[in-house]
């Protein structure tokens, strides 16, 4: 299963959710589900929103779980 990893990396860089909800500009439900993985799909424009304020690649952002 993929997931996003986008906890991980707020922790990494000290920066919380709140503050990822805000640079993102989507609506607080569907950050939720996302930034829980409760989604079945991502956006590529908030994938590469993501890469570029977490200074990383999709390889970063999206892990491979055995789930």
């Amino acid at each position: 299963m993929i997931k996003l990893n986008a906890l991980a990396l707020l922790k990494k860089q000290g920066k919380t959710k709140y503050w990822l909800y805000k640079q993102l500009g989507m609506s607080y439900q569907n950050f939720n589900k996302m930034i829980n993985n409760e989604t079945k799909s991502i956006q590529y424009e908030n994938i590469e929103a993501m890469c570029q304020l977490f200074d990383c690649t999709p390889n970063e952002l999206l892990i491979i779980t055995e789930d």
